[in-house]
């Protein structure tokens, strides 16, 4: 893309003077969040970039439907947002390749917001040594999160189970009690990051790292331990009817909330939803990692800046990213998106049961993973996506056969 482009598009977005004397921007913000939580917690920030005398235009797409495609044709047509979700490397790697990258560690440094993250979200804001993301949410991808007076009424406890084996030895019990054991969503993205949080947790980190990780090991298609996990995954199929077929995660949530269902298993993001019904952690919902697992994945949503835009856009993006991780902020942000802080500073009073549970689970480096957002090939990771998906609504499709279409994935694209 050329100079004159960027330099005419960001002049497009000037609008006037703040009051603080700063020229006013109108920032360009790409994101794939519509869930009343998300939306929610986006106006948090909203409000506080319009505090410092910005406007805030939307470019929002549906989720996890290739975001990383559609931002890169933004920016190559001439049309490049000024703040984006995204996760990828890649894309970084690209944007700097192009001389829109901007990066931020020097910025980091001078306003003290490193010593302040926890090691998971420090790795995971930075590509290549360089710190090129704002993060602004943290939250575990494989958890469980169980409707409490359920529990109580089928006469199961969660929080007793120590495996797999354990949560599924109870399911008979609670369908006897005229509930569902486990709300799922068949649609590719639930289904591939059930796979992801199933494989950490099964699996262990060494065989999920070697799939998942930037450097990909096809030995690990054949551990023992990664036929268990495909084989977990068909159990959580196997709960799947027909009403499941394209339901969004949020609806399956509700199945949750409202008390069809006694658990979910999905990221913690589901927290927003039971708090936008007004629930209480610990006393109508109760949230904890999957039983007996050897790893959690961990997720950092964060936000990208464009680079090679003159001095006062780059400054209102600043702005943005001066917003983001200011530890109010971050503390009412993750009230209403159901996230944990980002910040250890953060106020306490926003550190709900789920979110100190969060905490606590993070307190060991060993213990975790990163989402494959931040590690994984993206050509690699949608080709699981699909191998796992038609896993998932096949009944026919054997691990055998699974495996095999993953590993000529492999030969075809890392090969």
């Amino acid at each position: 893309m050329s100079r004159k482009l960027l330099t005419g598009l960001a002049a497009g977005l000037m609008l006037g003077t703040a009051s603080t004397g700063a020229m006013a921007t109108d920032l360009v913000i790409y994101h794939s969040w519509s869930a009343p939580p998300e939306v929610a917690a986006l106006n948090v920030l909203r409000a506080g970039l319009e505090e410092k005398g910005h406007s805030w235009t939307d470019i929002a797409i549906p989720h996890d439907t290739g975001s990383n495609v559609n931002l890169m044709s933004l920016v190559t047509g001439g049309q490049p947002p000024n703040v984006f979700m995204e996760s990828n490397p890649g894309v970084y790697r690209d944007l700097a390749g192009m001389g829109l990258g901007l990066p931020l560690t020097q910025w980091f440094e001078e306003n003290n917001v490193v010593e302040n993250l926890p090691t998971s979200v420090a790795a995971a804001i930075s590509v290549d040594g360089e710190i090129v993301k704002v993060p602004t949410a943290l939250h575990i991808d494989g958890m469980v999160y169980y409707n409490m007076e359920v529990a109580e009424a089928a006469g199961v406890d969660p929080t007793a189970w120590t495996s797999f084996e354990d949560m599924f030895a109870d399911f008979e019990t609670i369908r006897a009690a005229g509930y569902d054991p486990v709300a799922v969503g068949s649609q590719p993205f639930q289904v591939g990051y059930l796979m992801h949080a199933l494989t950490a947790a099964v699996a262990g980190p060494d065989v999920y790292s070697a799939i998942y990780g930037s450097e990909v090991d096809p030995a690990a298609l054949d551990d023992p331990a990664f036929r268990q996990t495909l084989e977990t995954l068909r159990l959580f199929a196997n709960e799947a009817g027909p009403a499941a077929q394209n339901r969004p995660w949020n609806e399956t949530t509700n199945e949750v909330i409202s008390g069809r269902a006694l658990m979910q298993v999905h990221g913690d993001w589901m927290k927003g939803e039971w708090l936008a019904a007004d629930k209480v952690p610990g006393t109508d919902f109760g949230c904890m990692q999957i039983p007996g697992g050897k790893a959690v994945v961990v997720t950092v949503d964060a936000w990208g800046l464009l680079g090679g835009v003159p001095e006062d856009v780059q400054q209102a993006e600043l702005d943005f990213a001066s917003v983001v991780v200011d530890p109010e902020v971050q503390g009412a942000f993750a009230a209403e998106k159901g996230s944990t802080p980002v910040r250890l500073d953060a106020p306490a009073d926003s550190l709900d049961a789920c979110s100190q549970e969060v905490l606590e689970i993070l307190g060991d480096p060993a213990h975790q993973v990163q989402n494959p957002h931040n590690t994984a090939d993206a050509d690699w990771q949608d080709s699981i996506w699909d191998v796992v998906f038609n896993f998932w609504s096949d009944p026919n499709m054997t691990v055998d056969d699974a495996i095999a279409q993953m590993k000529e994935n492999y030969d075809t694209i890392l090969g």
